[in-house]
């Protein structure tokens, strides 16, 4: 459905026992940006797991909100380092549209 790369893994790892050991990284998505929507980046623990439907696992450290889903089917999670920062990525198959900052998408 969604695959991450080792090098997003690796810092999803590191957020995740820095700020909330045994939590996941979450994607959602929202109505919203200059695209028409916007990925949601979050985390969090077991215990709000059973509040919320979320996906099982991927790779052991992301969660997909469900109506996310269709939105990122096929997608692939990777994490850049650049001169003026670093940052996760998605790149979304079904985008048609981005903005230019890259934090909005359209399908």
């Amino acid at each position: 459905m969604v695959t991450v790369t080792d090098k997003a893994i690796e810092y999803m790892k590191t957020m995740i026992d820095f700020h909330s050991p045994g939590a996941y990284v979450t994607l959602a998505v929202k109505g919203g940006g200059c695209a028409g929507f916007q990925y949601v980046w979050g985390l969090t623990s077991d215990e709000s797991l059973s509040h919320v439907k979320w996906s099982e696992p991927i790779e052991d450290v992301l969660v997909l909100d469900p109506l996310a889903e269709m939105y990122v089917i096929g997608s692939s999670v990777d994490y850049i380092t650049e001169m003026g920062g670093s940052f996760l990525t998605l790149k979304n198959p079904q985008s048609t549209s981005m903005c230019g900052c890259g934090e909005s998408f359209g399908i």
